[in-house]
């Protein structure tokens, strides 16, 4: 099986080895502030057994405004209630831009991917630094925006995601509808607790924390599964329907500020600038994560 080399941006996680070769994992201040989640990420590196991957660190800011960091739906640490601890090996030497770019430029056109599930501030600046990398992605899959539902409340980037959704490059955006489908009922959680794994174990910690979260602030039970599901897409894209959209992210008015401007009614398909996700095939995602932490 041939494996997708995959650069996950974000703040942050983990994947599937057999099928996606994790070249490296590059942080962005978002949830919670850059020191923060250059460090979140290493402990989610440790408890999944691979300290192989490098994590670089990354931007600290936004481009072009001051942060909004969100402790108030993902914990002061930004892991929830999960225990917090200095992991053994610390980050890689070097910017996570610069990374990137390595990363793109080294290997043969269409050979890596990236998984963008914080702000686009990291893929915005590379590409302005090196355009040269733009060509050579493979696909970028992100996790952001919404069209009916209620938007992220983060420290999204609009200005860099407008960079990224603009530049040309193959990207396929998991919005909030999207996610949205995907819950983690109770009996969804309750078989993760089942599984006596260290990543399982992690992840139901995680996943009752959002229980609580979700009924405080959004009135629900069961937390979307945002962030795991463009990993999912990357190891079975059969569960997903996108289609080609225009989507366009207000960046200048301070009413709409981040808003995704979604439109599907394309006289010329060559005038879509992203994939979006529609829908979700929630009980497949979840065997697949099933299998996966069982691992």
């Amino acid at each position: 099986m041939t494996r997708t080399a995959l650069i996950i941006d974000c703040d942050p996680g983990v994947a599937a080895p057999d099928q996606l070769d994790i070249v490296a994992i590059t942080t962005v201040a978002g949830n919670v502030d850059a020191a923060q989640t250059a460090r979140n990420a290493r402990i989610i590196r440790q408890i999944a057994g691979r300290e192989d991957v490098p994590v670089y660190a990354g931007a600290q800011t936004p481009l072009v405004r001051p942060p909004i960091i969100a402790s108030h739906f993902h914990g002061e640490t930004g892991l929830g209630d999960l225990e917090i601890f200095e992991p053994a090996a610390g980050t890689a030497e070097g910017h996570a831009v610069t990374a990137i770019i390595a990363a793109v430029m080294s290997r043969p056109p269409g050979a890596v991917s990236i998984a963008v599930t914080g702000p686009m501030t990291n893929l915005a600046l590379a590409m302005r630094l090196e355009p040269a990398i733009i060509a050579r992605l493979a696909v970028v899959v992100v996790m952001g925006g919404a069209r009916s539902e209620g938007g992220n409340i983060t420290a999204s980037a609009e200005y860099a995601a407008q960079v990224v959704f603009a530049s040309g490059c193959k990207v396929v955006t998991f919005g909030m509808d999207a996610t949205h489908q995907v819950v983690a009922t109770p009996k969804r959680v309750a078989t993760i607790a089942a599984i006596d794994t260290p990543s399982a174990r992690t992840t139901h910690a995680l996943l009752k924390f959002c229980e609580r979260v979700q009924r405080r602030h959004a009135g629900g039970l069961a937390p979307p599964m945002h962030d795991p599901s463009p990993i999912a897409w990357l190891l079975a894209p059969d569960l997903f329907t996108a289609v080609p959209v225009d989507l366009q992210v207000e960046t200048e008015s301070a009413l709409t500020l981040g808003h995704t401007a979604v439109e599907f009614r394309l006289a010329d398909p060559a005038a879509a600038t992203v994939h979006w996700v529609t829908k979700a095939d929630a009980a497949g995602m979840f065997d697949l994560i099933f299998e996966r932490l069982a691992r």
